[in-house]
């Protein structure tokens, strides 16, 4: 049996990885020169960056951080957090609601009184994301921190957002742990990712290149899938010149590029993919003649005069990713095509995030030496209202009707993480064998 896997991204290579080891042959067919997909970094002048916007390895999935760190040898760094919320001027400890002692001494009365109002008020099914905030935080810390946030980087209202995905992503923290840190008793919130780890050299496409080593030989570049047919009990796809036979296959494509793929699909279908929500990114990199700027890994900032969402500092990640002496810093600002943002030229970008992190004292912009913005078409899958309808639709057509396992992030269309795509292939592979 041969199979053929449909995109040469994390979760591609990992599958292919795993078939291997159970004898299984497969090809692996990445429309680019380089496989990696969103794991992809770049290195110019000196600094690496993750192409498609920061990554950070840690999982509450041991088996698959070990595989992932087994992966990287001696090449990666462990860091402990120290991550911060930017508001008003001041740094807030991440999570927010474990930093309510570093807010205004007011902000912090209303956080509080609020988040306690909220085990006395009548218990409900929220009936979105941002009722969901409200109910779970109080009106202190969603207005002050969540909804602003939210808001930047769904570029999508949480009102009209559903609530399923939310709780592993957005834990409540227990009662205490709140009231503490009102006091300033030190807590912790996100234990799982309260230590994380980051290749030393190469960026996080570290993992996908060691994935690659791995099946050396499997992977074949520059082959875009543009159709894909059954003929005589065998798929058959093709990049428009030249054509690979397969007895199965699986699509680790975004689900746009299979539905291009395939002629004839059913109108429902169709409408169906239509209706699915996503946003996408430009990250901005920034180089600086400056040795450090801050020891901090990466910045929220829900004030609505800045376009992004988050603010990163590689170099905290792994000293490798700046020159000596160097440093660098990455923002990123998500938009839907036809939006202010995705009208605006990459330069006025840069300089509305080199003028803001000036403003606020995080960089003197006079230190900048490097600057570049990237486009991201698929960054993140949002869960509107009809997401559950639309997505049991699709998956039912492709994996059941059309026999087409669908795995990874914008395949399977969820909001996962690269640990989560590859224990989905690992997984698949199970199914598979």
């Amino acid at each position: 049996m041969k199979i053929g896997i449909l995109g040469g991204g994390v979760t591609g290579l990992a599958l292919g990885y795993f078939l291997q080891k159970k004898g299984i042959g497969f090809e692996v067919l990445e429309k680019d020169s380089v496989a990696g997909g969103l794991c992809r970094s770049f290195s110019e002048q000196g600094f690496t960056f993750d192409t498609h916007g920061p990554h950070i390895i840690f999982s509450k999935d041991k088996e698959i951080l070990d595989f992932v760190l087994d992966l990287l040898g001696e090449n990666k760094v462990k860091n402990k957090r120290n991550a911060k919320v930017l508001f008003k001027g001041r740094f807030v400890k991440y999570p927010f609601e474990n930093g309510l002692s570093d807010l205004p001494l007011e902000d912090n009365f209303e956080c509080l009184n609020e988040f306690v109002k909220t085990f006395s008020a009548e218990k409900r099914e929220p009936k979105n994301f941002e009722e969901w905030m409200y109910l779970t935080f109080g009106k202190g810390i969603t207005e002050k921190y969540l909804l602003p946030y939210n808001k930047k980087i769904w570029n999508f209202p949480p009102s009209k957002m559903a609530t399923f995905w939310v709780y592993p992503r957005i834990p409540k923290p227990p009662a205490e742990d709140i009231i503490k840190a009102s006091l300033g008793i030190e807590t912790e919130g996100y234990t799982h990712q309260l230590f994380f780890y980051y290749p030393r050299n190469g960026g996080f496409q570290a993992i996908t290149d060691a994935l690659e080593e791995k099946i050396r030989g499997k992977v074949t570049k520059n082959f875009e899938v543009n159709s894909v047919e059954k003929r005589k009990g065998k798929w058959v796809v093709s990049n428009g010149v030249q054509e690979k036979e397969f007895d199965k296959i699986v699509s680790t494509l975004p689900i746009y590029g299979l539905q291009k793929a395939i002629p004839e699909i059913p109108e429902k279908i169709s409408k169906a993919i239509s209706a699915l929500k996503y946003n996408s990114l430009v990250t901005i990199f920034i180089g600086m003649k400056k040795g450090k700027v801050t020891d901090k890994h990466w910045l929220y900032i829900p004030d609505s005069a800045f376009k992004g969402h988050r603010v990163i500092f590689p170099k905290n990640y792994s000293p490798m990713t700046a020159p000596e002496g160097l440093f660098s810093v990455g923002a990123e600002i998500t938009f839907n095509e036809g939006d202010e943002v995705s009208k605006a030229p990459d330069k006025k970008l840069v300089e509305h995030v080199v003028e803001y992190l000036d403003k606020q004292q995080l960089i003197d912009k006079s230190d900048v030496i490097y600057s570049k913005a990237f486009r991201t078409k698929f960054a993140y899958v949002v869960y509107d209202l009809d997401y559950e309808k639309n997505i049991a639709a699709i998956r039912g057509y492709f994996e059941k009707e059309l026999g087409i396992p669908l795995c990874g992030r914008f395949a399977e269309f969820q909001y996962i993480n690269s640990d989560a795509c590859i224990r989905h292939a690992k997984d698949l592979s199970e199914r598979i064998a």
